[in-house]
């Protein structure tokens, strides 16, 4: 409907020929990605980027790729109006922050989580004979493979030293 209106020349001008105070072409390459009922999209992208650079940018591109280059030059200038210095890469890196804090609760949490099914297991002496406890089970296996471990670096250190003289 809007598209229409525009050919008919009855037109209200474009978020970005209203603030620029210009007439709206029939042409004009703001008017599809800044409508009138939007002003506050062209006007932080304009503080941020400046009408030539946008005008430059969206000729540069091929029209179908316009629209996420308007809908990232809005994003990027919202960005540095709230934070002037970093822009989207200050919203990234506090995302990431928190992504990492997450992680580290998550990975305590799991802990706990482990460390209360431990506890809660039944003790040596509700188990059958022959059985202990699993931390005990397995520290004895470790043990046992650090022997054989031990017995293999024995043997490989005399034979090393033969092997060493030989060539």
């Amino acid at each position: 409907m809007k598209e229409s209106s525009r050919k008919q020349g009855s037109i209200s001008p474009c978020a970005a020929c209203k603030l620029l105070r210009r007439r709206c072409a029939q042409d004009c390459v703001f008017a599809p990605y800044f409508p009138a009922d939007e002003p506050h999209k062209f006007a932080s992208v304009h503080k941020v980027f400046g009408a030539s650079n946008v005008n430059k940018m969206l000729q540069e591109l091929p029209e179908h790729q316009r629209s996420d280059a308007v809908s990232s030059m809005v994003y990027e200038a919202n960005a540095r109006m709230r934070d002037p210095v970093y822009g989207c890469v200050g919203a990234i890196s506090s995302l990431q922050q928190q992504i990492d804090s997450l992680q580290t609760q998550l990975a305590l949490a799991q802990a706990e989580v482990v460390h209360m099914r431990m506890r809660n297991m039944p003790s040596t002496s509700d188990r059958p004979a022959g059985t202990g406890s699993p931390v005990v089970a397995s520290s004895k296996f470790m043990a046992s493979q650090s022997k054989s471990f031990y017995c293999m670096d024995t043997v490989d250190q005399a034979n090393m030293a033969e092997s060493l003289w030989s060539y």
